[in-house]
């Protein structure tokens, strides 16, 4: 992989969604090379309770678990990091790492696309939308989710690790 492949974004809590408040979301472009074998690499690697859907088209995140997208068929405008965040167009082969309380949508997909999400050694997921309802409890779970031992593409020596690392943070 390229360090040109890999591309980090981090972004701020915007009052409605607080995104991480250190580790970046990571975005490794084109490195599936067969992504129908995406969802067997993200197990092989720990990355486990996955699921084939879409993307909603809201703005949601999960507080309580870091999530990986690897997008198997088509193409889509995802937003991330809530209404003020960036706008990424992925395709097939993508793979997106999103840290805890990082929020993200669907703006827009070709009719075929599809992705597979998993969660590090298979933790549940919750969904929050940004309510105001949702806080402080969500800030304090965000805090609490542990850093993911293997990298769901490249296992034990991949960019996540590395970018992710507690000493670096």
């Amino acid at each position: 992989m390229n360090s040109s492949d890999l591309q980090t974004y981090l972004y701020a809590d915007d009052g409605l969604i607080p995104n991480h408040p250190t580790l970046p979301v990571l975005h490794y472009r084109g490195v599936m090379q067969r992504p129908a074998e995406t969802e067997a690499c993200f197990n092989k690697n720990g990355w486990l309770n996955s699921w084939t859907n879409g993307v909603f088209s809201y703005h949601h995140y999960h507080s309580n678990t870091h999530e990986v997208l690897g997008i198997i068929r088509g193409n889509a405008i995802l937003q991330l990091g809530g209404s003020k965040g960036d706008q990424l167009k992925v395709q097939a082969g993508d793979v997106i790492v999103l840290p805890a309380g990082t929020g993200h949508k669907k703006c827009s997909a070709s009719a075929d696309f599809k992705v597979v999400g998993a969660y590090p050694d298979g933790m549940d997921y919750n969904v929050r939308t940004g309510e105001q309802g949702e806080r402080p409890q969500v800030l304090e779970e965000i805090t609490r989710v542990p850093l993911p031992t293997t990298d769901p593409v490249f296992g034990a020596n991949g960019p996540l690790l590395h970018q992710w690392n507690s000493d670096l943070i």
